[in-house]
């Protein structure tokens, strides 16, 4: 996909759920699903917080779907939403302005 400026794409945003914290396995398998997608569709994915601290309480993906029922699917069927570890709200993200040359 090329993103331009009109571009539709849905942002999910992940929220941690109490202290129940994920292994190292529940990670390769949330990358491994992301990762999937991304060779899909268009997707950028990071945490926020400190990932060298240790501190990450959330996340946001940008992704390209169909449409909202499509891009909730899409963000529920992550193993990391899956097991209970964060949950997830799903927007909209309509592209309204880009850097020149970003694509």
């Amino acid at each position: 996909m090329s993103l331009k400026e009109g571009s539709v794409l849905f942002a999910r945003i992940d929220y941690k759920i109490g202290d129940k914290q994920e292994t190292e396995q529940d990670a390769i398998d949330s990358m491994e699903y992301l990762q999937k997608i991304a060779r899909e569709r268009y997707l950028a994915a990071g945490v926020f917080g400190n990932m060298e601290l240790g501190t990450m309480d959330g996340a946001m993906v940008l992704f390209e779907a169909a449409d909202l029922q499509e891009a909730q699917k899409i963000a529920n069927d992550d193993p990391i939403i899956q097991r209970g570890y964060y949950r997830c709200d799903v927007y909209q993200w309509n592209v309204m302005l880009l850097s020149e040359g970003a694509n």
